[in-house]
């Protein structure tokens, strides 16, 4: 559980533990932790901007109470979807102790993305609320959780990319033993330059925290100024679609089109970007014509 993670070519070393501590000697994850801290900075955090927006605090809360519970299911039932075999029995029948065993690991973002684009319609519509107007305050919260959740794959060591002599490398054993094991690594030698930290890969989980960073600090300032309806929307889905396309192609543990060799969460991002950028350029030189 506890590893050695550097970054030889900036000079700085840690210490990853999974495991932040033991409550009646069951263990409870960083990662876990991690998670539930983005998702409280994010709920607090647009408590106090959701007047620009005209949502209430308790329209918040109670918008959460449905959205987290299907991001839980949504998250693990979008990667178990892609990686099927992983969670079969040898008669071809689903393993639901493995699905619903969390605890190994094996989520995926863009489950949640999507159920929480799906409850939010459904509360706007039953609630009488202004879905745009929800949705623009709402990826802010979506950028929050996401910076702030991708340093959970620090702790568990994971979401990286492939082999690079970038000064920003990140180095470990068990990164070289994933990687051989996956066959990415051609030698020995390539092995032991892994290990020993002439060779890393990218660190794509903090690429795409730094990444996220930035689409917050942009989204909340068109959220001052938003133009029409949705605007935040729009651009949350371009810049993270735009973001993930080029950072998913650089990991090594995508999930992909069944058998096809397409990364499905690479794919989903292109046509976000692609189509949310479309629309947003559209409505804006539409304004501008007004």
């Amino acid at each position: 559980m506890i590893q050695q993670v550097s970054f030889p070519g900036l000079g700085l070393e840690f210490t990853a533990n999974r495991i932040a501590f033991t409550v009646l000697g069951r263990p409870i994850y960083w990662y876990g932790i991690i998670i539930v801290s983005g998702l409280l900075l994010a709920v607090y955090l647009c408590s106090r901007w959701g007047k620009r927006f005209s949502i209430t605090e308790d329209q918040i809360i109670d918008m959460m109470l449905w959205a987290v519970p299907a991001a839980l299911v949504a998250i693990r039932a979008y990667y178990v979807i892609f990686n099927l075999s992983l969670y079969q029995n040898p008669d071809g029948s689903l393993n639901w102790g493995a699905v619903l065993r969390y605890s190994d690991g094996g989520l995926a973002i863009y489950g949640a993305i999507i159920s929480s684009v799906i409850v939010l319609l459904i509360f706007c519509k039953k609630r009488n609320i202004r879905f745009l107007s929800f949705a623009d305050l709402g990826v802010h919260g979506l950028l929050i959780g996401q910076l702030v959740g991708r340093w959970g794959n620090f702790m568990n060591v994971e979401a990286y990319g492939g082999v690079t002599d970038l000064p920003w490398r990140m180095s470990a054993q068990s990164i070289a033993d994933d990687l051989w094991a996956k066959g990415l690594l051609e030698s020995n030698l390539a092995y032991e330059s892994v290990v020993n930290g002439t060779l890393g890969v990218h660190p794509t989980f903090l690429y795409e925290s730094l990444w996220n960073l930035a689409g917050l600090v942009m989204v909340y300032r068109l959220g001052k100024h938003r133009k029409f309806e949705g605007e935040c929307f729009l651009f949350y889905l371009f810049w993270y679609g735009l973001g993930r396309a080029w950072i998913e192609g650089l990991r090594t543990d995508s999930l992909y089109l069944f058998d096809t060799g397409i990364r499905v969460s690479q794919l989903l991002s292109i046509v976000c970007a692609v189509a949310a950028g479309s629309i947003l350029l559209w409505k804006l030189v539409k304004k501008q014509k007004k």
